[in-house]
């Protein structure tokens, strides 16, 4: 494991992604900035228009650029690969956005945490909300195998599913005071359908959901490691930032979870991903983007 970039705990690194030029791409939450860099090491860091705007979670869009949410100032952000940046106010006031994903219908929807809202923005800034069935705080969001955005009520022990229709299912989790945060999608392994992955940052578990609504769970070693963020790797191991443990966790799909230590025990990892050669990049909140050397467990 090594150092990509140092940014320091008052820049705050939250987010990390690989973006549509083969770069990586962080939210800087604290300095309000996001940055561009290269496996090798070489970075660029775009200063956003309020430093206290929080960006937080980031993803590729459907116009070749990066979208993120800004959970302080209640806006998304649009930056291009060549650092021009522009945001969108949203209707609903201190509504925090939170979790951000391009959906099949080439917008991209995200998750309104305060307001209990699922927002869907398109690339030309067009807005529209649409209200949750329950007060559940939603975080996290990604796209599903089956098309729809998938994303974990933290306040509600549930799973949330809405239709690019706007139409919302929501399935409980079997623990009580799970607070799911983190989800991330992959192919089916078992039956051919679809499932995704999400963690469990009050139980300390890996969650499976099927696109059917089946719910399965798998406690970590840990139980007290606060699982916070879940990427999936193309040979089904689900990587797990555990964030008060300062610490990565691979579970395999037989089963088997190995722990990886971080820099230091108060690194604070949040957003992870795979990086454009197959290795994992964590953000770490204390101040650095680090690598991990394979995505092998």
């Amino acid at each position: 494991m090594r150092t990509v970039a140092a940014f320091g705990a008052e820049a705050g690194p939250y987010d990390v992604v690989t973006g549509p030029d083969g770069a990586l791409w962080a939210t800087l939450v604290h300095a309000g900035a996001v940055a561009r860099l290269t496996p090798d090491g070489r970075v660029t860091t775009h200063s956003l228009d309020a430093p206290d705007c929080g960006p937080t979670v980031i993803t590729p869009g459907p116009d070749g650029a990066l979208w993120f949410t800004r959970y302080r100032d209640h806006r998304i952000g649009r930056i291009t690969v060549d650092g021009r940046a522009e945001s969108f106010a949203l209707p609903t006031p201190e509504c925090g956005p939170y979790g951000i994903a391009a959906g099949a219908d080439g917008a991209l929807w995200f998750t309104e945490t305060s307001a209990h809202r699922i927002g869907r923005i398109t690339p030309d800034g067009e807005v529209t909300e649409f209200p949750l069935p329950c007060e559940g705080f939603p975080s996290a969001l990604v796209a599903g195998p089956d098309d729809a955005l998938w994303f974990p009520l933290n306040q509600a022990d549930a799973i949330g599913r809405i239709d690019l229709d706007g139409t919302v299912t929501v399935h409980p989790v079997p623990t009580e005071g799970a607070a799911p945060v983190g989800i991330t999608s992959g192919p089916g392994e078992e039956d051919g359908s679809g499932e995704l992955w999400f963690v469990e940052i009050g139980a300390g578990q890996l969650g499976r959901i099927t696109t059917d609504g089946r719910v399965d769970e798998y406690p970590l070693p840990d139980r007290g490691c606060r699982p916070h963020a879940v990427a999936r790797t193309p040979d089904g191991t689900c990587w797990v930032t555990e964030w008060a443990a300062g610490r990565i966790a691979a579970r395999t799909p037989d089963g088997r979870i190995t722990e990886h230590p971080l820099p230091s025990p108060g690194a604070e990892p949040h957003g992870l991903t795979v990086g454009p050669e197959g290795d994992l990049y964590v953000a770490l909140e204390t101040g650095e983007v680090v690598r991990l050397g394979t995505t092998r467990p």
